[in-house]
């Protein structure tokens, strides 16, 4: 995909996220002797703390989609914690005795969990996010984006590579964020659109938000 382009007519699908998920937990596999307790990029977790949060994530937006009858104004009552202040509040957590081994895996399963359920659901079905009821495709779009910038977060602080590929990041910047340039190169742009670096004539955003809701 070239510069000045998005892919709109290129749907996120449930293969999307589970490419990204295997990718993501590829690239932090090479880093399980690491200390992971150390801040992930720009955030106030460590990167622990911002893997169990990805992985909530994309249980939370599986979920979303599993009632007959989805919720429309609220999430599914799971009950979600935080183990420290400021920590985030998840409803998923790894065992900590398991190790990064584990908790990748932890990542998986819930990144299993939402390609299942977007391969299974129905695209008229509609469920809850407060930035806007969202179709399954919508809820693999968001899982995308949690997963390739929360990788970087954590690549970041463990000192990992982390490109994910420019095709994957052009179809959930079309999908979640209209209001993107569309003459930078889409994995800078994903970062800039989620308030992670500057682009060029463009300050780094100090609020950001996307739109779910089908268009």
């Amino acid at each position: 995909m070239t510069e000045g382009q998005r892919s709109a007519g290129a749907p996120v699908t449930a293969a999307d996220v589970e490419h990204a998920v295997r990718l993501a937990v590829a690239a932090l596999r090479g880093a399980e002797g690491a200390d992971w307790s150390v801040k992930a990029g720009s955030l106030e977790w460590d990167c622990w703390e911002t893997v169990e949060h990805l992985a909530d994530d994309l249980f939370a937006y599986a979920v979303q989609l599993g009632p007959t009858t989805p919720p429309l104004d609220t999430h599914v009552p799971f009950a979600w914690t935080r183990h420290r202040p400021g920590g985030p509040a998840n409803s998923v957590f790894a065992d900590r005795t398991a190790g990064p081994a584990g908790l990748l895996q932890v990542l998986e399963a819930c990144g299993a969990l939402l390609t299942a359920m977007v391969s299974t659901t129905a695209p008229t079905v509609r469920a809850h996010h407060i930035f806007g009821a969202a179709d399954p495709e919508g809820f693999a779009a968001m899982g995308v984006v949690e997963t390739l910038v929360h990788t970087h977060d954590v690549a970041e602080g463990l000192g990992v590579d982390w490109t994910p590929p420019a095709d994957l990041c052009d179809r959930v910047l079309a999908r979640l964020f209209p209001d993107a340039p569309t003459d930078t190169a889409p994995w800078p742009t994903l970062l800039w659109a989620t308030g992670r670096t500057e682009l060029p004539h463009r300050a780094r955003r100090t609020e950001w938000r996307w739109y779910g809701a089908p268009r």
